[in-house]
């Protein structure tokens, strides 16, 4: 059923082995991991404009935040007047709360594909001959004995931490030892932590400015959470590596995916700060305003208290008139 996505993968990677393989050797470890690596640089590059077009719709979303706190103080009990009065402000901008998932929802089937085809070069139960001589995917079986007697500075890429140690012996070519893994395993898992902690604590600070002025409990609560994924993203990397079946060429793919985020932020960043320098001038005051009142990373956003029921707003009361 998924052969839709692992005959791409392992067809992209197959390309970037055949690529660096001329110049490293077919059967050097280097040239298979940065076979990994171009298939994450091939799969981002793809993903450029859709990328470019979830930022760009981000940023308007986050100048529109005072649009709609005014909505929600207008139409708060009334949620399908508010609904439809967002999505009309929505349409009006050309913004989708949802075109940040797309992304992400293009990644994660590479992912699973690539996951997968990395453990099909190695199946448990079988020995190294039996696996040599069966193709995976588009991976020619004298391919898939490249692979499995390819080291990355003494370890199998598709070896992982927790691996018992008959897969281990059953890699062919130079003897593993476990220490071979965690020295090559375990610094990638740092790097890829620290990486994925810069990531997720740039995407805290867009999402934080979008809340500014929201005074929805809800929102104070996603707040409170996203604090946190700054912290808690970066145990992936950590756990996986340590305690799942998470292959060394995988911690490679997570380091390079964001590494390649970090970069783009902050290219395609400065690239929007462009557009909103020659953007109208009502439309800078109010990315301005929107970030003056955003909240540094990390500190709780302010929320304006909620209103006491009966009572009106300051703004609709009308003056006393002066006794005569």
């Amino acid at each position: 059923m998924l052969n839709v996505v692992y005959y791409p993968v392992s067809a992209v990677m197959w390309f970037w082995h055949q690529v660096f393989g001329l110049v490293l050797g077919p059967g050097s470890g280097v040239a298979w991991a940065l076979s990994v690596v171009f298939l994450v640089l091939t799969l981002r590059a793809i993903m450029i404009r859709p990328v470019l077009a979830q930022m760009r719709s981000a940023r308007t979303m986050r100048t529109l935040a005072p649009h709609l706190a005014e909505l929600r103080r207008k139409h708060g009990t009334d949620r399908q007047r508010l609904a439809a009065e967002t999505q009309k402000l929505h349409k009006e901008h050309g913004v989708s709360p949802l075109g940040g998932c797309l992304p992400m929802l293009l990644q994660l089937p590479v992912f699973i594909g690539l996951l997968h085809v990395l453990r099909y070069f190695n199946r448990p139960g079988l020995t190294f001959e039996q696996n040599a001589g069966i193709p995976n995917y588009a991976f020619s079986p004298d391919l898939v004995r490249s692979f499995l007697e390819a080291r990355l500075f003494g370890a199998p890429l598709s070896a992982y931490v927790a691996m018992p140690q008959d897969l281990l012996d059953s890699f062919g070519g130079a003897a593993v030892e476990r220490w071979h893994v965690y020295v090559v395993a375990v610094p990638l898992m740092v790097l890829a932590a620290v990486a994925t902690h810069f990531t997720a604590r740039w995407s805290v600070r867009q999402q934080q400015e979008a809340l500014v002025g929201n005074d929805n409990p809800q929102a104070a609560q996603m707040a409170g959470f996203m604090k946190l994924t700054p912290w808690i993203f970066p145990l992936g990397a950590i756990l996986g590596g340590l305690f799942f079946q998470f292959p060394i060429a995988i911690l490679v793919y997570w380091l390079a995916n964001n590494g390649w985020t970090l970069a783009q932020q902050h290219l395609i960043g400065k690239k929007l700060d462009r557009e909103a320098e020659r953007a109208p001038v009502v439309v800078r005051a109010a990315q301005a305003k929107t970030r003056a009142r955003a909240p540094k990373p990390g500190q709780k956003p302010v929320t304006s208290k909620p209103r006491k029921s009966g009572g009106k707003p300051m703004g609709d009361r009308q003056p006393s008139k002066q006794s005569a």
